[in-house]
C-alpha cells in the first residue's frame, strides 16, 4: 500500500487552479523549447536528409508513452507523477524510489541542457560565457517558481504562446522550400544500413525533443476535474508538437543543406537568413524565450516531484513543506534551482542531452510497464475516463527498449 501522508502542516494540499487552456499551453512549453530550436541540427548531423522522419518517428514512439500516461493520470493523479503510477502497480518502496531518482534526474538535467541551449542564442547579443548567462537565467526563473502556482504557469503560458508562433514564422516564411518537395523525398529514406543506423541514433535524439509531458502528470494535484483535464492536455499537447517539429525539420532540411545544419547551435537561424534575413532579431528573440520557457517549467515540475514524493515518506519531510502565503513547495523549488544552476556552470550541452535522453526512455519503460500491471489487475476501474487498448504499454515500453537499442548500435558501429 502507498504510504499515507503525513498529517502537519508541511503536507497542505495544493491549489487546484489549473485548466485544459492553461496546461495545453504549459505542456507546450514543457515539449517545444530547446526541442526544435536547438535539437534540429544534432539530429542532422546523425540522420541527414531523413532528420523530418526521424521527429516524425520519435513522435509515433513518444505518443504511446503519452497514451500510458493520459490513462495513469485518471486512475491516480498525484504531485510525484511516475513514481505514485510504479508504486501502485508493483507495490516496492526501493522501485519507486529508484524511479523518483530516476524521474527527478531527468527533470533537473533536461532543464540544465534547456538553459544552456538558450544561453546559446543569448549570446548573440551579450557577450558573455554561456554558463554565467545560464546561471543568471536559472537564478530568476527560481525566484518565479516560487511563486502562485497560477503565476508560474501563467508565465510559462505566455512563453509557450511566443515560443508556438515563432515556429509558425518559421513555416510562413520557409513555405517556398515546399515546392522542392517531391525530388527530394527519396533522399529523406534511407539507403543503406548506415543510413537506417543514422536514422536510429537520429530518432533517439528527436526523442528528445519530446520528453516533458510526462512532467504534465505531476501538476495532478493543481489541476481542476484532474480525471478529465488533464488526460485531454496531454495528448493535445504531444499532437499539436508533432505537427509543429514534422512541418519545421521538413522545411529545414529542404531550404538548407542537412550538413550546414548538423551541429549549428541555432539551427533555424539558417532558414531565416534564406527567406527572412531581416526577421532574424525578432527570431532570435523568440528562440530565446522558446529555450528558456523550458527552464521555469523544469524547476516547477522537478520541485512538484520532491513534495509528493516527501509527503508520501519517500524523502525528507524538510521537501513537503508548502509556504502558507503562495501554497507552493519553497524549500524543494530552491534546492531543485541550485542542482540546475551547478550542472549550467560546470556540464556540456551534448553530454545533458544524452543522460537525459537515456533516463527518460528508462523512466517510460517503468511507467508503461507499471500501466500494463495495472491493466492485468483492473482493466477498467470506474470514474476513469480515459482508457487505452492493452497493447498500447506494450508497444510504449518495445519503443523505449528498442530507441536506447538503436543508440547504442549506432555508436558501436
Amino acid at each position: 500500500m502507498t504510504a499515507a501522508p503525513r498529517p502537519g502542516r508541511q503536507h497542505e494540499p495544493l491549489a487546484r487552479t489549473l485548466g485544459i487552456a492553461s496546461l495545453v499551453l504549459y505542456g507546450l512549453g514543457t515539449i517545444i523549447g530547446a526541442g526544435i530550436y536547438v535539437l534540429v541540427g544534432e539530429v542532422a548531423s546523425e540522420a541527414g536528409a531523413a532528420t523530418p522522419l526521424a521527429f516524425v518517428l520519435a513522435g509515433v514512439l513518444a505518443s504511446l508513452t503519452g497514451l500510458s500516461y493520459a490513462e495513469l493520470v485518471g486512475r491516480h493523479p498525484a504531485a510525484e507523477g511516475s513514481v505514485a503510477f510504479v508504486h501502485h502497480a508493483f507495490g516496492s518502496r526501493l522501485l519507486s524510489l529508484v524511479t523518483g531518482i530516476a524521474f527527478a534526474a531527468v527533470t533537473i538535467v533536461a532543464s540544465a541542457s534547456i538553459t544552456l541551449g538558450g544561453a546559446a542564442y543569448v549570446t548573440r547579443w551579450i557577450d558573455l560565457p554561456q554558463p554565467v548567462i545560464g546561471g543568471a537565467v536559472v537564478v530568476v526563473f527560481t525566484a518565479i517558481a516560487c511563486l502562485r502556482v497560477t503565476e508560474s504557469v501563467r508565465v510559462a503560458a505566455l512563453f509557450s504562446a511566443v515560443e508556438v508562433v515563432g515556429l509558425l514564422v518559421v513555416i510562413a516564411v520557409g513555405s517556398p522550400s515546399l515546392s522542392d518537395i517531391g525530388p527530394e523525398l527519396a533522399a529523406m529514406i534511407p539507403g543503406s544500413t548506415d543510413g537506417w543506423l543514422g536514422l536510429g541514433a537520429g530518432t533517439f535524439i528527436a526523442f528528445f525533443a519530446y520528453i516533458g509531458f510526462e512532467g504534465m502528470a505531476n501538476m495532478a494535484e493543481e489541476t481542476a476535474d484532474v480525471g478529465r483535464t488533464l488526460p485531454r492536455a496531454i495528448l493535445v499537447a504531444i499532437a499539436i508538437a508533432g505537427i509543429l517539429y514534422g512541418v519545421v525539420s521538413l522545411i529545414a532540411v529542404l531550404a538548407v543543406e542537412p550538413e550546414e545544419l548538423a551541429g549549428n547551435p541555432a539551427p533555424l537561424i539558417p532558414v531565416l537568413e534564406r527567406y527572412a534575413p531581416q526577421m532574424i532579431g525578432t527570431f532570435v528573440a523568440v528562440a530565446v524565450v522558446a529555450t528558456l520557457n523550458g527552464v521555469l517549467i523544469g524547476i516547477v515540475v522537478a520541485s512538484r516531484l520532491a513534495y509528493g514524493m516527501a509527503r508520501r515518506g519517500h524523502w525528507w519531510a524538510w521537501f513537503g513543506q508548502v509556504n502558507a502565503t503562495t501554497r507552493t513547495p519553497i524549500h524543494a523549488t530552491a534546492v531543485v534551482g541550485a542542482i540546475v544552476f551547478a550542472l549550467v556552470v560546470l556540464v556540456p550541452f551534448q553530454a545533458l542531452v544524452s543522460i537525459t535522453s537515456a533516463l527518460t526512455l528508462g523512466v517510460f519503460a517503468a511507467v508503461n510497464a507499471s500501466l500494463w500491471q495495472l491493466k492485468r489487475r483492473d482493466p477498467r476501474p470506474a470514474g476513469v475516463t480515459t482508457i487505452v487498448p492493452p497493447w498500447v504499454p506494450v508497444a510504449g515500453g518495445a519503443a523505449c527498449v528498442a530507441l536506447m537499442a538503436a543508440s547504442a548500435l549506432h555508436w558501436l558501429y
